[in-house]
Formats: C-alpha cells, sequence, structure tokens
C-alpha cells in the first residue's frame, strides 16, 4: 500500500518566489462508506457487522459527551480526541471577553501503532505537467516524520508554534501553500490552545 500524491506544475503568483513550480496535492481518494467498515471490521473480527454498529455508535455518543465536558478520550486503537479554541490574546482583564475565540477545534492526537503505520507506508508521487500530463513517477525519499500537534511549537509566546500550541505554522512541505490543497501548512492565526495567545 501506498499513500498517492500528485506534484503538477503550475504557475504560482504568490509567495517569494513566484514562477512555474510543481505544486504537490494528494490524490483524490474515493470514500469509503459506513456500511464496507462494518463489514470489514464484521471479516476481521467474527462479530456481526450490525453488532459492531451498535458498538461503534455507543462509543461515539460517550466520546462526544466526554469531549465536550474538556475531556482528553481514548479513541481506541487510533490516538485521543479532545476539543480546544483558537483565540486571540489580550493584555487586560476587561478585554477578556466570550468574542476572543475565533474558532472551535477537534484535535487529534494519533497513537504510536497508527503513527508507525504512516512513517512505514510509502508514498508514490506522479508529476504532470501544466495538463494533466505524465511526467514521471516517483517514490518519495522523505525520512517519514511525523508531525505531531503535541510536541511541536512553542508553548510560552503561542507564535509559530503548532496548530496546537500557537500561532501561525510553518509549512514544512516543500510545496507552495496557495494551491488550496492539504499539503500546505495550518494557519493557526493569533492564538492558540496551550500557548500565552490562547486558552484551551
Amino acid at each position: 500500500m501506498a499513500i498517492k500524491v500528485i506534484a503538477q506544475r503550475r504557475e504560482v503568483k504568490l509567495g517569494k518566489n513566484p514562477g512555474k513550480k510543481f505544486v504537490m496535492r494528494p490524490d483524490l481518494y474515493i470514500p469509503i462508506q459506513e456500511k464496507k467498515v462494518f463489514a470489514e471490521a464484521s471479516t476481521h473480527s467474527g462479530i456481526s457487522a450490525g453488532v459492531i454498529k451498535a458498538a461503534w455508535d455507543a462509543a461515539g455518543e460517550v466520546i462526544r459527551t466526554w469531549a465536550t465536558e474538556g475531556h482528553s478520550v481514548p479513541l481506541p486503537g487510533l490516538g485521543t480526541m479532545r476539543f480546544g479554541v483558537r483565540s486571540k490574546a489580550v493584555a487586560d482583564l476587561e478585554d477578556v471577553k466570550a468574542n476572543l475565540i475565533s474558532t472551535r477545534r477537534i484535535i487529534f492526537t494519533p497513537n504510536v501503532d497508527v503513527k508507525d503505520e504512516l512513517k512505514n507506508t510509502s508514498i508514490q508521487i506522479t508529476c504532470l505537467d501544466e495538463n494533466g500530463n505524465v511526467l514521471k513517477r516517483v517514490t518519495s525519499g522523505d525520512s517519514g516524520e511525523i508531525e505531531d500537534p503535541e510536541e511541536n511549537g512553542s508553548t510560552e509566546s503561542g507564535n509559530n508554534g503548532s496548530t496546537e500550541n500557537g500561532g501561525n505554522n510553518s509549512n514544512t512541505n516543500p510545496t507552495n501553500p496557495t494551491n488550496g490543497d492539504n499539503t500546505g501548512g495550518n494557519s493557526g492565526g493569533d492564538g492558540g490552545n496551550s500557548g500565552d495567545d490562547g486558552y484551551n
């Protein structure tokens, strides 16, 4: 199995070095229907798909309830999930108001097994020209480093941190983030979740 990525040559007008560049984006994946997930899980476990769905629905309800109560909730076999907010920082107590919060967030932290699975999965890159013609196919030689929002960034200033720890995420992807794809950096805005510029 491999993760498929497309690098297409296009005119990039924004950024420090505008011009024609190969911009990466994830290849299109076909969404898998929920019933297929339960059917596959049933095959692997020997438990009926109906029982698995009922258990999953019940677990989902518990996870939503506990997460909205402020808990970091385990997602068995996957990692943990919690809710957070992104907000602005103010100096004066009188300025602390509800409208400081700009967005509410869902924060997922994968467990070690999920990270290892991603790290050990190869990435196949298909290079296209402006018209979509295939130029070549290569396999990425990256280190397999996994971005971890729990460990990246500053927990003091809230600036230039990860999407959990502060402001703007630096884009570690060598491609230009202006293409609107999922491979660019995540903008953290003015605030964060665990830094001085935000509330958790």
